[in-house]
């Protein structure tokens, strides 16, 4: 699964109450494949959901096509034990998350017929906790 393999604070604040409600600026086109899979809400994609979402495409091309991952999940979340009483700081790192605005860039994938990059896409879709869509590049005449 992915993580960073080092970070400058161990433990992050958490996006609460009034979270960023605008859509994301970078990372919204189409930079490396032809088809790509687009976020449509605002989200937190956990690294086990991103490889659950990977997996998924990467079976169903069977040794087609090229992949790629545009999210990498960075932030630290922290979780408490359970039954632990109020106080004595934040909990332990438990996993990380890329947290994730309309318009971000999740996955592109190039080199097969549109038909089986948007069934590839769309099997990844339903491992990911926000909604999506499809994205083609638009061919020059």
């Amino acid at each position: 699964m992915l993580q960073p393999a080092r970070t400058k604070y161990r433990k992050a604040h958490r996006a609460r109450g009034e979270i960023k409600k605008t859509k994301a600026t970078k990372g919204t086109t189409l930079a490396f494949g032809a088809y790509g899979l687009k976020c449509q809400s605002i989200g937190e994609l956990s690294s086990r959901q991103i490889e659950a979402a990977r997996r998924a495409m990467t079976h169903s091309v069977q040794r087609g096509g090229k992949i790629w991952i545009r999210i990498f999940p960075h932030k630290p979340i922290t979780k408490k034990s359970p039954e632990v009483p109020m106080g004595s700081g934040k909990g332990a790192v438990e996993f990380y998350a890329c947290p994730v605005w309309p318009g971000t860039m999740i996955f592109e994938i190039d080199g097969l017929p549109e038909a089986a990059a948007r069934e590839a896409l769309r099997l990844a879709a339903h491992k990911l906790p926000v909604r999506t869509k499809f994205i083609k590049r638009i061919q020059n005449v």
